[in-house]
């Protein structure tokens, strides 16, 4: 009797146990049945009744079982590799884990390597007892728990999925300058105090500003980035990791989210599997976009704009006051096709005084010099006053007959009149017309040789003669249809265009918004040997490139 007594407490000391708890999120909808609270009380009630010594419990809330990078299952098997446990308990394998190779990695191998008992309460699982029938049914049970982490993972992503077609918003937070709802879609609502500062960046991005620019006006001016605005707002600590400046990342994925004009883009990216939480960015045609989902901070020409100055010229060059100077990243050498730099000088006037001389100059003859290139240089001032009196000059012909500049500007765009144009839109409605004249005939002729008014030889080949003409036809109207698409988006940037020259054309000086609406490139030809001082204006050919009008050429550098 007393050595049966010894031997339950010597039980008692070797069973040093450690309790293990997990629920994730999808197991939150299971009910009280897998919460926290409720594998708590089985497990301490089961350590109790054994009289085993209960060293500490390791739960892991929120956490998916696939995932063994789990806080506190790390915690846990270093405290019984240490010694300090000996004994591990959890509600069933699940809540050990989903992933059947690591599961029996962990209790084929890593725990009898360390001598450790691990229990299963509800699944009859007891390492203690290899024979037990529990034991054998594990690789079973192991194998369906990570089935139903699979299943379960497929049916919350169908769901989420149709949620964001729905037009519900289904992620944690909306974009900086907007709230998230309360109504059933989580409408966003915006956020005044932060949409203003939206509002600011679009303006500086359409006048010219850089995102490395921006976010130095924001971050010299002391505004909240997005982060420590939130912090604020909500009342949450700081990360003291997290930066208190702008980042031109950051106001980069501003200016390209489209959230700020209205839709909601949800579904841009995915986890590489229910194992595996690492994401990827999915093709665009897979998002899931809604537009005019809520109020937008921009409106929807402002978005364009800046994404012109975006696909334009990124950065520029600026005056010692901060101006970005207009043409900087617009002018190519005709040459070489490389750009042409802003380069600074001391010139001397014909009275012996120094003046300062900004010219531009090819990039390859600075880099390598005169093997490669000439200068094709250029005075700042000059090439800005030609570019500006373009301008000027498109915009007169345009105020003097809108419908006259119209006609030229298509032309121009198109090579092609507007009476081409009406003659290939009536051979379209012509063509048209014969399909339909056909179908007729088709089904005529088979009405007649069903009601025997038409031998069936001679249906068979009237059919078969006008199918050919229809296939024919078909692809003709196929053509003719894509060509006069392609004119009526000619119409459409023409229209653009006109509207953007009226805007700017009676502008005082060249500024850097307006090259950013209106230029798409300039080239410049080498100078003549009669004229090739700097501080003159060279006679040669200059070409500027307007947006919408002009014909799609390749830059230079691009060819």
């Amino acid at each position: 009797m007393q050595r049966s007594k010894r031997m339950q407490s010597k039980q008692r000391q070797l069973n040093n146990t450690g309790i293990y708890l997990r629920l994730s999120k999808d197991d939150e909808r299971a009910g009280e049945s897998l919460s926290i609270d409720n594998q708590r009380l089985i497990l301490q009630k089961y350590v109790a009744e054994r009289g085993w010594n209960l060293v500490d419990e390791y739960v892991d809330d929120g956490f998916s079982g696939t995932d063994f990078e789990r806080p506190q299952v790390k915690r846990l098997l270093d405290d019984a590799k240490t010694g300090r446990i000996n004994t591990i308990v959890v509600k069933d394998l699940s809540r050990f884990g989903r992933n059947y190779i690591m599961v029996g990695q962990y209790l084929d191998y890593i725990f009898p390597a360390y001598s450790i008992r691990f229990i299963a309460i509800n699944d009859n699982v007891d390492t203690a007892d290899r024979n037990s029938t529990g034991m054998d049914m594990m690789p079973i049970m192991n194998v369906f728990n990570e089935w139903h982490s699979a299943n379960t993972s497929k049916k919350i992503r169908a769901v989420l999925e149709a949620s964001q077609k729905a037009g519900k918003y289904t992620s944690g937070c909306y974009p900086y300058g907007y709230l998230v709802g309360d109504d059933e879609n989580r409408t966003a609502i915006i956020d005044e105090p932060a949409a203003e500062i939206v509002r600011r960046i679009y303006a500086m991005r359409i006048q010219g500003l850089s995102p490395y620019r921006i976010a130095r006006v924001l971050s010299d001016e002391g505004v909240p980035n997005p982060t420590l605005y939130r912090t604020k707002k909500d009342g949450s600590k700081i990360n003291r990791r997290a930066p208190n400046w702008w980042s031109h990342k950051t106001v980069r994925e501003m200016l390209a989210d489209p959230t700020y004009k209205g839709c909601t883009v949800q579904h841009r990216r995915s986890t590489i599997s229910y194992k595996n939480h690492n994401t990827y960015w999915l093709p665009q045609e897979e998002w899931i976009v809604k537009r005019n989902a809520h109020e937008p901070i921009v409106s929807e020409e402002v978005w364009e704009k800046a994404q012109e100055a975006a696909r334009s010229v990124s950065r520029s060059k600026r005056t010692s006051s901060g101006t970005p100077l207009p043409l900087s990243g617009f002018i190519y050498c005709a040459d070489c096709g490389h750009k042409m730099k802003i380069v600074h000088s001391k010139k001397k006037q014909p009275d012996g005084k120094d003046y300062d001389c900004e010219c531009y100059i090819c990039r390859t003859y600075a880099n390598l010099g005169k093997n490669y290139c000439t200068t094709h240089a250029i005075q700042r001032k000059d090439i800005e006053e030609i570019v500006l009196a373009d301008i000027r000059a498109k915009c007169d012909f345009v105020l003097k007959d809108e419908n006259a500049a119209r006609e030229e500007f298509l032309k121009s765009k198109s090579k092609r009149s507007v009476t081409a144009r009406t003659s290939d839109l009536k051979q379209l409605n012509a063509k048209k017309k014969r399909m339909e004249e056909l179908d007729v005939l088709i089904r005529t002729a088979f009405e007649e040789k069903v009601l025997k008014k038409m031998p069936e030889n001679l249906c068979n080949s009237l059919c078969e003669s006008y199918q050919k003409e229809q296939q024919t036809l078909q692809t003709e109207i196929v053509a003719l249809e894509s060509k006069l698409q392609d004119e009526s988006k000619d119409e459409a940037d023409v229209e653009e265009y006109i509207k953007r020259i009226k805007l700017y054309g009676k502008c005082p000086e060249l500024t850097r918004e307006m090259c950013l609406q209106l230029i798409e490139f300039i080239t410049i030809d080498a100078k003549t040997e009669h004229n090739n001082r700097w501080h003159a204006p060279a006679p040669r050919n200059i070409h500027i490139y307007y947006k919408l009008i002009d014909k799609e050429h390749a830059k230079p550098s691009e060819s």
